[in-house]
């Protein structure tokens, strides 16, 4: 995704979540939701942007709705103008085919943080394709989207793969939500190299 991908995406969902302020109900909840999801994905790892939201982590959806939508409305802004660490440029579309080289081309240049985080993404990605594939549910029965560890294991009861397979990926989901939450230390740059590989060889026995 570049950075014009990035700047559409926010200014859809900053859109999508204003309409629901307007309208109320339950939209407004999966929008907060895909706001929140979406800084997560575009954001730096301990970047100002992704240390706000978590301040907002625990408060209701109606009560962080507003905060949230500026914290979008920043990023989208600050894209805009033209900012651009040498990470973001490292993770630009045009000289990645895919995730997991994103991934691979960043730690090799040192950022082992932002690498677990894009690799960490690829395997959620991927897992959802799975629900797909095995007609398992991607949301919740209120409308918004499952958590990574809960379609897991929505595939394993599915008969997807074992528990063993289940155990890795809730491990390599762990070391990403370290990396995305600035839990620098708890982990090194082999243990993210090992995550590569150990979810390159997971999308090649489970292809969805």
């Amino acid at each position: 995704m570049d950075i014009k991908q990035m700047v559409e995406q926010l200014d859809k969902l900053i859109e999508q979540r204003r309409v629901a302020v307007e309208r109320g109900g339950t939209g407004l909840q999966l929008a907060v939701y895909r706001l929140e999801a979406a800084i997560d994905r575009i954001a730096l790892p301990g970047s100002t942007y992704v240390r706000q939201l978590d301040g907002l982590r625990k408060v209701s959806h109606t009560g962080k709705s507003h905060s949230v939508s500026q914290i979008a409305q920043a990023l989208r802004d600050d894209l805009n103008d033209g900012w651009a660490d040498s990470v973001v440029e490292l993770v630009h579309a045009d000289t990645h085919s895919d995730y997991l080289e994103m991934a691979e081309s960043l730690l090799d240049a040192g950022y082992k943080d932002p690498s677990a985080v894009i690799a960490g993404t690829a395997l959620e990605v991927h897992v959802r394709a799975l629900c797909v594939k095995h007609s398992v549910p991607v949301e919740r029965p209120d409308g918004s989207p499952k958590k990574a560890d809960t379609m897991n294991a929505d595939l394993k009861k599915e008969g997807a793969y074992g528990t063993l397979q289940q155990k890795q990926l809730t491990a390599w989901m762990d070391l990403r939500n370290k990396a995305a939450h600035g839990d620098y230390g708890q982990y090194d740059q082999q243990q993210v190299r090992l995550l590569i590989e150990g979810v390159r060889g997971f999308m090649l026995k489970h292809p969805a």
